[in-house]
């Protein structure tokens, strides 16, 4: 394993691709837990060490599903919703991460 800063820079933001924000992540918010996009190939200790460093938190666990593709319908056209990877992170007492700009 490679331990410079700069592969540590850049896996780091590859792994995480983006908060996820729906219904049940927001109410997960009051638990502490956050749901992220990531990588599909990316484990859970890559993805604790990413989210520590990029959001300077502390994990206590992570919890991790593959969604599949799925039939999508936009009038006569028939596609597919791509595959992707969901993680729960659940961060320890005090830690929080601010994904809303209060602008």
């Amino acid at each position: 394993m490679i331990n410079s800063s700069s592969y540590k820079n850049s896996t780091s933001i590859d792994i995480v691709k983006y908060p996820l924000i729906t219904d049940k992540a927001t109410r997960l918010l009051e638990k502490n837990q956050y749901s992220f996009i990531v990588d599909p190939s990316s484990n859970k200790i890559s993805i604790k060490k990413s989210i520590e460093y990029l959001f300077n938190v502390k994990v206590i666990k992570i919890n991790t599903s593959h969604l599949p593709k799925k039939q999508k319908r936009v009038g006569k056209f028939i596609g597919w919703k791509s595959h992707y990877k969901k993680a729960i992170v659940t961060l320890a007492e005090g830690n929080t991460i601010n994904l809303f700009a209060e602008n």
